[in-house]
């Protein structure tokens, strides 16, 4: 998860994935707004149901038998607390081991709308998962961390990433680099299918959207540009209801083409993007050169 892209830090470098997405793409759309009063009595129960679920998050970083079911059931009560349904199609999921899972960028939510379908370790930004609370969710979900700003360290990511999958573990990265608002998409950057290739292990792509109750595509969960995380949470409670949907793609074989390997992921994860209702006006699908 790496977030939204803010100004370019005086460090930055001319590969730092930038989206030109910002807040004026997100909405909660009129078919999804409710009355007032039901407002305010969805957003309560929610956070109650959040705060039941508060204590047994400890549990969640202790090596027990099937903590992978667990961690599936705790990410999707964490969509229920707002107000996210999932709904899983697309190929079967094969019981693997080792396999890097890629799929789009549009929100702090989406590791828990992956993680509710294949748990695994996440790949997400140094500063979005340090101290307190936010420290203990890392862990739950066995952040690796990525200095976006910081080519140098870059390879020691995709090292770590490598050896994962050669542990037989999971591996979630997003490799857009950065959030879009869900109507626009960003190139798919390499870097992180080379572990696939060092590991010589199949990548998954997963397509995630989110859409309305009547299934028009929603940007409510998008957390891009300027966007806060209170503001985001706060869209989130206000909506009805959000829909999660996650098509899984055909497995890839990682070959010996980093490039290639991020060319047929992405058109796997994309295929069909320009036939989306609800389309941004003002961005287009873009494919890795």
């Amino acid at each position: 998860m790496n977030g939204p892209t803010r100004a370019p830090a005086a460090t930055g470098h001319s590969w730092l994935p930038r989206a030109s997405c910002d807040v004026s793409c997100v909405g909660i759309g009129a078919t999804a707004r409710s009355r007032r009063p039901w407002v305010a009595l969805r957003v309560a129960l929610r956070v109650m149901l959040a705060l039941a679920l508060a204590p047994g998050v400890p549990l969640l970083v202790v090596p027990l038998p099937g903590r992978t079911r667990v961690q599936r059931i705790y990410c999707r009560l964490v969509l229920r607390c707002f107000g996210v349904r999932i709904s899983v199609s697309g190929n079967p999921i094969r019981n693997l081991r080792g396999v890097l899972v890629v799929s789009s960028h549009m929100s702090w939510l989406d590791v828990f709308a992956v993680g509710a379908v294949m748990p695994g370790s996440f790949v997400a930004r140094a500063d979005m998962f340090t101290g307190g609370a936010v420290g203990l969710v890392a862990r739950i979900l066995k952040i690796i961390p990525i200095e976006r700003t910081s080519l140098r360290r870059l390879p020691g990511v995709v090292d770590t990433v490598a050896r994962r999958l050669r542990a037989g573990q999971t591996v979630v990265a997003f490799p857009e680099g950065t959030t879009w608002c869900g109507l626009a998409c960003g190139s798919f950057y390499p870097a992180m299918f080379q572990a696939a290739i060092d590991a010589g292990r199949p990548v998954q792509p997963l397509r995630l959207t989110y859409h309305h109750a009547d299934g028009t595509l929603s940007t409510a969960p998008a957390f891009v540009g300027d966007d806060t995380l209170l503001r985001s949470v706060r869209r989130l409670l206000t909506v009805r209801r959000t829909l999660a949907w996650v098509r899984v793609e055909s497995l890839q074989l990682p070959g010996t083409d980093r490039r290639d390997l991020a060319r047929r992921c992405q058109s796997a994860v994309f295929a069909g993007a320009s036939r989306r209702s609800g389309r941004h006006p003002h961005h287009r699908h873009v494919l890795v050169a």
